[in-house]
């Protein structure tokens, strides 16, 4: 493990014109006691590290120095690829790769363009969760991300609904997706999606397997995110918009949805109204989803719905029919 502290510590220096103790020590994880050592067992070796003294002392290579220690590993190169997903990369184990494959990029860099890490960094940040939600780590991803990286098979125990499942599976991708983990896996029948989320077991000590050549994981999962957008709109409703409430409904409900069921609409009335046939995943979300547009919406059918934003619109009036209610603020 000194080695490679050792050769993070010149690449450190190398990507910098110079540092203090601390920050080296902080870099590497260590006490400003062992960066001394460190920094004369390097200099014995005969990289010139030099030491300045004082309060606004530090440590730097002499005479523009340059290793040639650059050379990334494989794990590093490919963990580069995802430097722009930190927390992704911490929750696959992946962390210290990917710094070790930036520091190795950075040392190789010619001066002049020695910040371009930090300049992009700065300006480009992908943060892959949701809104209102706190994303959770699967406690089984550290091991099927390595299968991953590995192309061996694992055998797994996966929950649906009730009941669990045995499952060996050819693990081919992960994907991130609002906050949540899923694996893109060849099994019996061909590839499926499954969430990390499920899995209660998992081994991953089996064969290698041969990756499919022709297996595209952008356009795979494309195409099944598609699929299950339209295998949960399972109901519709009928509902005549305002032009305010066309515009907004791509919003409120499944975009793809209502942008198509927008486009199959008749002309719009002699009150600028359009009517469409929305589908839903239900009418309990149709209900949620439907609610936010106002008087910018009136369903039409089914009549249970209908009924039920009635029930609503009736509540509403009752509770603003009256004088409002002043408060006073207490003193």
């Amino acid at each position: 493990m000194r080695a490679a502290r050792l050769i993070k510590m010149v690449l450190l220096l190398q990507a910098r014109p110079s540092m203090t103790g601390a920050e080296l020590a902080r870099e590497l994880e260590v006490s400003e006691r062992t960066v001394t050592r460190d920094a004369l067992a390097l200099s014995e070796a005969g990289v010139p590290v030099y030491a300045d003294r004082g309060r606004a002392g530090g440590y730097r290579l002499v005479g523009g120095y340059r290793t040639r220690l650059t050379g990334l590993a494989r794990s590093e190169a490919e963990a580069l690829f995802l430097s722009g997903l930190p927390g992704a990369l911490r929750d696959m184990g992946l962390e210290d790769a990917a710094s070790a494959a930036r520091l190795k990029v950075s040392a190789a860099l010619l001066p002049s363009f020695s910040n371009a890490p930090e300049s992009a960094a700065g300006r480009f940040h992908l943060d892959a969760p949701g809104w209102y939600q706190e994303p959770e780590t699967p406690e089984l991803l550290p091991v099927i991300a390595e299968a991953v990286w590995d192309d061996r098979r694992i055998r797994a125990t996966y929950r649906r609904r009730d009941t669990e499942v045995e499952r060996e599976l050819e693990p081919y991708g992960l994907v991130l997706k609002a906050g949540v983990w899923y694996l893109c896996a060849r099994a019996e029948g061909g590839f499926r999606v499954y969430r990390m989320d499920r899995f209660s077991s998992v081994s991953a000590d089996g064969e290698p397997f041969d990756r499919d050549p022709a297996f595209d994981l952008p356009a795979f999962w494309e195409e099944r995110a598609a699929q299950f957008a339209r295998s949960i709109l399972r109901a519709e409703a009928v509902v005549r918009l305002t032009g305010d409430g066309a515009r907004r409904l791509p919003y409120v409900t499944d975009r793809a949805a209502a942008l198509e069921a927008l486009a199959a609409a008749d002309a719009p009335d002699a009150e600028g109204r359009v009517t469409c046939t929305l589908p839903v995943e239900s009418l309990d979300v149709a209900y949620t989803q439907l609610l936010a547009l106002g008087p910018e919406v009136e369903v039409l059918a089914p009549a249970e719905l209908r009924e039920r934003f009635a029930r609503t619109t009736a509540r509403l009036g009752e509770l603003y029919a009256g004088p409002g209610v002043r408060r006073r603020v207490g003193r």
